[in-house]
């Protein structure tokens, strides 16, 4: 059975009494019971211990009263609510993105079994569309990769003929620098979607670290001479063990975000503590908002909107999906002579 037909089967039992109608009967069983117990012990307490006699009858019953009537209310509380802090737990977890996760419950209340049978075909409903989704973005992405491709290829070669001239010239540089970035956020859908699906570490070898981040250095060396941007680069000799293809992603987009935002200086360092691998790049840009800094690895969120035709606000959002893979973590601050600092820490394992 389902959870919607386990829902829907438990929607239609009859209820005698409500939740409320229970718990109203119950504390007035609680009350005369607390009496009637108080009474019979201050009656026996005169019986055993003639001296408590000297203490009031009606002081004695509200003591009593009130012990028994905190003791039945602790017990009365627990049937109660403990299903509730059950049900918020457990929708913490679906907000963190757990749509597998599922609760059942002992108690008998139709109320609180309609409750968590809700939830269970909410949790369900959300994963199924989840599942949706995420095929329909990849099967859709993965179709769009030819035809792009195949635009590309032939805006490469209108550049090559002879009989073109400077405005056409123009339009054609154009269409390319457009399906370069519509094809680059194509791959990077794909790669997000593949990351937040993703839940082990897979193709994994032993490789310098520092040599990996100078490659990706050297391999946007156009981007950064453009902006004549000097750089002061101290990077440990660090072995690390992980994906080397999908790390690249992580030191390319960070060295682009500094490149973009710089104006004159770079700054890098990298170095190994006895558990912990660390990574810092800052720029001296104008730093980040801080409205924007609770969003800043977010798909599709970009804080600076006069760079949007530089990028497609994905970039972060995949940094920040392949080092929580890594078991590491990235967080981003100005700094306080001007600039922007993001520390990226990674387990450092043994080799």
């Amino acid at each position: 059975m389902n959870e919607r037909e386990n829902f829907q089967k438990i929607r239609e039992q009859k209820i005698t009494f409500s939740l409320r109608t229970r718990l109203t009967i119950l504390v007035g069983v609680v009350v005369l019971f607390s009496i009637l117990i108080s009474f019979g012990i201050s009656k026996l307490l005169e019986h055993l211990l003639p001296t408590s006699t000297n203490i009031p009858m009606l002081i004695q019953l509200n003591v009593f009263s009130l012990v028994i009537a905190l003791i039945a209310t602790h017990f009365l509380s627990k049937m109660f609510f403990d299903p509730i802090k059950e049900l918020r737990i457990a929708m913490q977890e679906v907000a963190d993105g757990k749509f597998g996760t599922r609760i059942e419950t002992k108690s008998t209340s139709a109320e609180i079994q309609e409750l968590f049978a809700g939830f269970n075909m909410m949790a369900g409903e959300l994963g199924a569309t989840e599942i949706l989704q995420t095929d329909f973005v990849s099967n859709v992405s993965h179709e769009f990769k030819t035809p792009i491709n195949a635009i590309e290829g032939y805006t490469m070669l209108l550049q090559n003929t002879n009989n073109i001239d400077s405005v056409e010239n123009g339009y054609i540089e154009k269409i390319l620098f457009n399906t370069r970035r519509l094809s680059s956020l194509v791959s990077n859908i794909l790669l997000l979607s593949k990351l937040e699906n993703q839940s082990i570490r897979t193709h994994q070898e032993h490789y310098a670290l520092d040599e990996q981040i100078r490659e990706d250095i050297l391999s946007l060396e156009s981007a950064w001479e453009s902006k004549n941007i000097e750089f002061d680069v101290d990077l440990d000799t660090v072995s690390y063990y992980g994906n080397k293809n999908i790390m690249h992603h992580v030191w390319s987009n960070l060295l682009s975000n500094a490149i973009k935002f710089s104006t004159s200086s770079i700054k890098m360092r990298l170095y190994k503590t006895q558990d912990k691998i660390v990574f810092f790049i800052e720029d001296d840009g104008p730093g980040i908002a801080e409205e924007a800094q609770k969003h800043l690895f977010d798909k599709f969120y970009q804080a600076d909107t006069s760079h949007k035709e530089e990028g497609n606000g994905l970039g972060l959002a995949l940094v920040k999906n392949i080092i929580t893979l890594c078991n590491g973590n990235i967080f981003a601050e100005n700094l306080s002579n001007g600039g922007c600092r993001f520390t990226v820490t990674l387990p450092a394992e043994a080799e």
